[in-house]
């Protein structure tokens, strides 16, 4: 029998048996929608899933307090495969599940603008469908590895793995993202730091004695107009962008003591953001004497670009395309559609640029994907944006797919998002990358011959270069929330 049908027929058994127990978890992470290293909640439905599935588990890894790695073995040798899991959600995003209107369940909570629900859930999937194959084919040797994944939404977890050495004797690793497309992913990103600037002041009486006050809000705003000028003499891929997290106070008659400033600065390589930082360091620096303030700053997170892997992006494609994509009710399509007519004119622009004339009339009237992309990587695609995986994707040959779980056009990191996390159509997204994604894994894990040939183009790929984390050696995770995991 052809192998690609063999494994995606396999795969697709193994997870729709089991699909109600999946749905159920990923909707239930929904719900916690915890933020960075405080998802105690989520990562506990994901270990007691996996420990159900007889996987054995390792908590607090990398001093990730809701951070795990669930494994389980065959025989002896054979490659390690690695599925990448997160759960983090995102601040000021609550929004009410099936609705195509924008309303919070609670005013400035956390929502899933990201999908994460359903992305840990997904990759558990298939961690739990690699699972059931070597169990069922005991000449099979190797181990599959679910990596509990938390913060990635500027936390970076992945990171502080890669920086300790977790995936060291990793052979292969597969994830991928919530999307409105079924695609296989063959591009790089910006590397990221992320840090926050604090200055400390001297409060007195604006009116009364202001020459008395050394206001550390100014010394904010001037590191924000030093910043802006930078924008001018930056690359062009490079981003810079920042939130005022603490502006001192609510009276304007007392001069502010004490303010901070939260900033992530980004370019296409980890030596040009190190540059890039080291200049915004200054410019705090200079924002401080100019104030007569005292400036520190602290490391948030930091990660890699990304390093695509063509070898086993095709392997991925090859059974993501043997799947097809999901057919879709009537009602999900007028939900998707309600969805759609909720976005802002350049975002359906945006979309229908990057599909072309033929698709987007179509997918503007039925905004649900039931195509598979063709696969290319005769060019790599750059996303702006940064992500955690690119840390991984230093140290292991590495592929990732997105699978429709949105209506077409929707913005990533926006209530649409949310409010489309526990759709029907968002579960059948999620289940097809879990397919894919396993049946990918187990075709690695048979054939070791592809992980030596991904490995050797990594090698090629990094034309020498060395893993050299972002994160310096003495930052460490936050430790927040609850004590440890309740499990």
């Amino acid at each position: 029998m052809n192998m690609t049908i063999d494994l995606t027929r396999f795969v697709s058994e193994a997870i729709e048996r089991k699909k109600e127990v999946f749905t159920s978890a990923s909707d239930q992470i929904w719900g916690f929608a915890e933020t960075r290293f405080d998802e105690y909640q989520s990562a506990g439905v994901l270990i007691r899933a996996l420990e159900a599935e007889g996987f054995s588990i390792e908590k607090g890894v990398a001093g990730l307090a809701t951070g795990f790695i669930a494994s389980f073995r065959a025989g002896s040798g054979g490659p390690v495969i690695a599925l990448l899991g997160e759960y983090d959600a995102l601040a000021d995003l609550s929004q009410e599940s099936g609705l195509s209107e924008y309303r919070p369940v609670q005013p400035r909570g956390n929502g899933h603008g990201c999908g994460h629900n359903l992305l840990g859930v997904g990759a558990l999937a298939a961690a739990v469908a690699v699972k059931d194959y070597m169990a069922g084919h005991p000449e099979t040797a190797g181990e599959v590895r679910f990596y509990g994944c938390p913060a990635e939404e500027s936390g970076y977890g992945k990171t502080y793995l890669a920086r300790e050495g977790y995936f060291r004797d990793v052979d292969a690793a597969f994830t991928w993202h919530p999307h409105a497309m079924n695609a296989v992913m063959h591009g790089s990103s910006n590397a990221v730091i992320h840090a926050s600037f604090s200055f400390k002041g001297i409060s007195a009486h604006a009116a009364a004695a202001p020459h008395l006050g050394r206001s550390a809000l100014d010394a904010v705003e001037l590191m924000n107009i030093g910043a802006n000028y930078m924008r001018e003499h930056m690359l062009d891929q490079a981003r810079l962008h920042y939130a005022i997290t603490n502006a001192g106070g609510f009276a304007p008659n007392v001069v502010q003591a004490d303010a901070e400033v939260t900033y992530l600065v980004r370019a296409p390589k980890s030596a040009q953001v190190r540059d890039l930082f080291a200049r915004l360091v200054k410019v705090a620096e200079g924002a401080a004497l100019m104030t007569g303030t005292q400036m520190q700053f602290r490391y948030e997170g930091a990660c890699a670009n990304l390093i695509p892997n063509s070898t086993l992006e095709r392997v991925l494609f090859k059974h993501l395309n043997a799947l097809d994509a999901p057919a879709y009710s009537e009602e999900e399509y007028a939900f998707a559609k309600a969805i759609y007519e909720t976005l802002p004119e350049s975002n359906k622009q945006e979309a229908a640029a990057m599909v072309g004339p033929k698709l987007a009339p179509l997918l503007a009237e039925r905004p649900l994907s039931t195509f598979i992309v063709p696969y290319s990587d005769e060019k790599e695609m750059f996303m702006g944006g940064s992500t955690d995986v690119a840390d991984v994707s230093w140290n292991v040959p590495t592929a990732q797919c997105g699978a429709a779980t949105m209506a077409f056009g929707t913005p990533l990191h926006a209530w649409q998002t949310v409010a489309q996390g526990k759709a029907s159509y968002a579960h059948k997204g999620m289940l097809l990358a879990a397919k894919a994604m396993a049946a990918a894994a187990i075709e690695t894990l048979l054939h070791p011959e592809l992980v030596a040939k991904a490995q050797a183009e990594l090698k090629e790929r990094l034309g020498g270069e060395v893993y050299d984390c972002l994160v310096p050696a003495d930052v460490h995770p936050p430790k927040t929330g609850a004590a440890e995991l309740a499990v």
